[in-house]
């Protein structure tokens, strides 16, 4: 029986991976997940009834501490690693780098160490992010081995551990696969976040604020994929990876953040009330836009499962049936 390990699986990403594997494979789950205030506890894996099922075991820890002896114990001997674990929220990074530092580089550190002890590892995943390339300018798509150029702490700790994920595959062997993936969305998606923030002010009559460019004409832009697509995309690695190399997930179609609240407005059947705001003049980090470009994963035989507008229609619909998620309190 094949057995995995994935960090982060009661996050938001996470938990759609645990449902993607219980739903398409057979695998034994091993969740790893500190549970800090991005889980909101076990809830994600609580609604989607993960406690029903024996293939599943979560084990609580900190990985930017040591795996030490019992953990790993319990961890067993697994074939693939996905490390998905990560603090991820820019305006988090901004305010105070050190947790990002922790766990993003420290953090990876310390599941290399421990990927080095797996005698059956077949893949060690290292799921990154697009903001490791910087601000795209218009017309320009990244490719996968394009130079990396970090704009706010999370993307600079995100870029140092995937240099060390690339150090450990030559020194120790590893066999180290990393992915790019750009905005990702879905149910159970934390309400600080772009799409459920909006969701629950255009539902209270409050304005959305949109990130524009300093004239405050141009919203920012990026390539959202459900993070269902982004699990079936995995997936489809561990049999088309190659080992030591690097693949982009993106989206169908780039959507600026207007266009977005838009058209979350019209599902809803509310007004939008908003106002474009230029944040990166005043706060440096928040760029305008990321783009990477999707080629390799196409062709190699890729494609999208569902369509952006079938995902965020469901995505928006399924909230709106349980609106306990668009709740902040949950995650005080």
């Amino acid at each position: 029986m094949t057995r995995i390990l994935l960090t982060g699986g009661a996050g938001f990403i996470g938990h759609h991976f645990v449902n993607h594997f219980l739903n398409f494979t057979d695998w034994d789950i091993v969740v790893l997940d500190k549970l800090n205030y991005a889980s909101s506890g076990l809830d994600r894996l609580r609604d989607i009834n993960t406690f029903n099922e024996k293939r599943v075991l979560i084990l609580t820890h900190d990985f930017t501490r040591p795996i030490e002896e019992g953990i790993a114990k319990e961890i067993g001997d697994v074939e693939y690693i996905f490390h998905l674990g990560a603090e991820s929220h820019v305006n988090n990074s901004i305010k105070n780098p050190e947790p990002f530092v922790m766990s993003n580089v420290i953090g990876t550190m310390r599941l290399l160490d421990f990927a080095r002890k797996c005698k059956s590892l077949k893949k060690f995943n290292f799921f990154n992010t697009d903001e490791v390339f910087g601000p795209a300018p218009e017309g320009i798509f990244y490719k996968e081995w394009d130079r990396h150029n970090p704009t706010n702490p999370y993307s600079a700790t995100k870029a140092g551990g995937e240099m060390l994920c690339l150090a450990y595959a030559n020194t120790y062997g590893l066999p180290i696969v990393l992915t790019n993936t750009m905005n990702v969305f879905g149910e159970r998606q934390h309400p600080e976040k772009f799409i459920p923030m909006t969701i629950r002010k255009i539902l209270a009559g409050e304005k959305v604020i949109i990130h524009s460019d300093p004239t405050k004409t141009k919203a920012g832009s990026r390539f959202w994929i459900h993070a269902r697509n982004v699990a079936a995309a995995i997936m489809f690695l561990l049999d088309k990876g190659k080992n030591r190399d690097k693949y982009n997930i993106v989206g169908e179609r780039e959507v600026d953040n207007l266009e977005m609240a838009k058209f979350i407005a019209k599902v809803l059947r509310k007004e939008l009330k908003y106002e474009m705001v230029d944040f990166h003049s005043s706060r440096p980090g928040h760029d305008l836009r990321y783009a990477l470009d999707g080629t390799k994963m196409k062709e190699m035989g890729w494609n999208i499962p569902m369509t952006f507008e079938q995902s965020l229609e469901k995505t928006i619909k399924w909230t709106l049936a349980n609106p306990k998620w668009l709740e902040l309190s949950k995650y005080e």
